[in-house]
């Protein structure tokens, strides 16, 4: 029997983070469906957002992170994020991690939307999340057990107590690993879109199966679009950083017009759900959408990987015009959890994109998602390491399968469909089209044991599909990343008056205010 002490499913930055905390005392074995490096995190061109200036504070990065999330978020734990971001990228410096410098030593820091200050660490320019990432791996190897190319396809649960997973090889093996506990760091769902910034890998399956497991989900219908994703003949070619705004960027129309000028009091540095929509106006209106790099100095050395990505794709940045649509980047919901990782399963936790900690609230302010990752992968680390479950003594699970012939859409269709009727804007009528579409598959009922990997990935596609579907049909509201079209915005401002009165009257937790 494949006994260990935790199994983590995933390999980005929230997985690496756990296993480096855990490596020394426990029995960690790690799984992804690809290599290791295909993640998200790895691809991350943004940076860690952390108040490391002494003339900032954890405080304002509190307020920027709730301003952003149209205070939708869990203000304690949007608390421990940006409070501990400080404590946990020191240690991280301290461990070796290198974040870019100026001539004098000193850490440079960028801004980006929704920032006030200029808190954002790089490393390599626009290449944090993969030198994070290596970094990482290096201080793991050969010290945990990591298992490429095996897809995790469902969680054991037993008693009301995640025991395990089930996996299967790519040749089609069948196998099943038990531990007391099991962590969920998979990422979002970006592939259930079009227009999408994230990895092919990215189908939703962590969430997929902690709901068929019967944990309980959040937030679910908040999914954040990014605004500038380089674009060019209907196909989608990499991530344009907001760093590059942060940096002097602007948006313009095809008509040259600087669009943001009109919008946001930040111009081109507003909440991304903001940009987004702009944006996405201005496309309906039939125009192209170009950002503007005459202003930023330095644009091939400060940003290697952008530039790298536009030469090879036959944009010329000298011209300084990079063709951007919206495409989406993250879920601020997910599977929900406590300050601790754990969800509503025992022995069950969830980590990063994959989890809903509440501290996003409806949209994510750039930079908080690496943060995430790394604060609370601790905070789950810990909560493992004192904690005392226990497998149960048997441990045998006999699989259900049921080889019926079925009938699924393919990954393509689920795009085109969410991105049509339940995308940066959606109505009602929109949001009934596509649930009903999605509702004509019974996928329900499906046994996900003796498919084949891409019928797996569809059906997972498919749930998460109907889960942000159906919220996004019950939140009768416009708030954030969810924009409705058939319902009033939620005034945020007057609720942003009210949390900043109570914030200056009691000066923050730290001095024991409860919000």
């Amino acid at each position: 029997m494949n006994k260990y002490e935790v199994i983590v499913i995933g390999s980005g930055i929230a997985a690496l983070t756990i296993a480096n905390c855990l490596y020394k005392n426990k029995n960690v074995i790690l799984f992804t469906k690809s290599n290791k490096l295909t993640s998200n995190s790895y691809k991350a061109q943004g940076g860690v957002a952390a108040a490391m200036e002494k003339e900032d504070t954890w405080e304002e990065h509190f307020l920027d992170t709730l301003t952003a999330g149209v205070f939708h978020n869990d203000v304690h734990h949007t608390e421990l994020l940006t409070k501990n971001a400080i404590r946990y990228l020191t240690q991280l410096i301290n461990d070796g991690m290198e974040f870019d410098q100026d001539q004098s030593g000193r850490l440079r820091l960028g801004r980006e939307g929704g920032h006030m200050k200029r808190r954002i660490l790089h490393s390599g320019g626009d290449a944090t999340g993969k030198n994070l990432m290596d970094f990482m791996f290096r201080n793991v190897q050969d010290k945990l057990t990591i298992v490429e190319n095996e897809m995790v396809i469902d969680l054991i649960v037993q008693n009301d107590q995640c025991i395990g997973i089930v996996t299967k090889a790519v040749h089609g093996e069948i196998r099943q690993y038990f531990a007391p506990f099991t962590i969920i760091a998979t990422g979002g769902a970006g592939q259930i879109y079009k227009f999408t910034s994230n990895v092919e890998t990215i189908t939703g399956d962590g969430i997929a199966m902690a709901y068929r497991a019967g944990a309980v989900l959040a937030d679910i219908e908040f999914m954040q679009f990014h605004p500038t994703i380089l674009y060019k003949n209907g196909e989608i070619l990499g991530l344009v950083s907001e760093a590059v705004r942060g940096e002097g960027g602007f948006l313009q129309n095809s008509r040259g017009e600087r669009f943001m000028e009109h919008v946001h009091e930040l111009k081109d540095l507003a909440p991304r759900d903001i940009v987004a929509r702009a944006i996405y106006q201005q496309l309906q209106k039939g125009y192209d959408v170009f950002l503007n790099i005459t202003q930023v100095k330095n644009f091939a050395n400060r940003f290697p990987t952008i530039n790298r990505i536009c030469r090879l794709n036959g944009i010329d940045p000298d011209k300084h015009l990079l063709p951007v649509i919206p495409g989406a980047h993250f879920m601020m919901g997910g599977i929900k959890t406590d300050e601790m990782g754990q969800t509503t399963i025992k022995g069950l936790f969830a980590v990063g994109e994959a989890a809903c900690t509440g501290v996003h609230g409806a949209n994510r302010l750039a930079s908080n998602s690496l943060l995430e990752a790394i604060v609370f992968g601790h905070k789950t680390a810990e909560a493992i390491l004192t904690s005392d479950i226990k497998l149960p003594k048997n441990c045998s699970v006999l699989l259900k399968t049921n080889s019926e012939s079925i009938i699924l859409p393919t990954k393509q269709e689920i795009k085109e469909k969410m991105i049509a009727y339940a995308g940066i804007e959606r109505n009602e009528i929109s949001l009934k089209r596509v649930r009903n579409w999605l509702e004509s598959f019974d996928f329900f009922n499906i046994t996900v044991y003796d498919r084949r990997w891409e019928e797996i990935e569809i059906v997972n596609m498919l749930t998460v599909a109907w889960l942000i579907v159906t919220s996004a049909l019950e939140r009768k509201e416009s708030i954030g990343s969810h924009f409705r079209t058939d319902y009033p915005k939620t005034p945020a401002k007057k609720i942003r008056r009210e949390i900043t009165r109570q914030i200056q009257k009691d000066s923050i937790r730290a001095r024991g205010v409860e919000i």
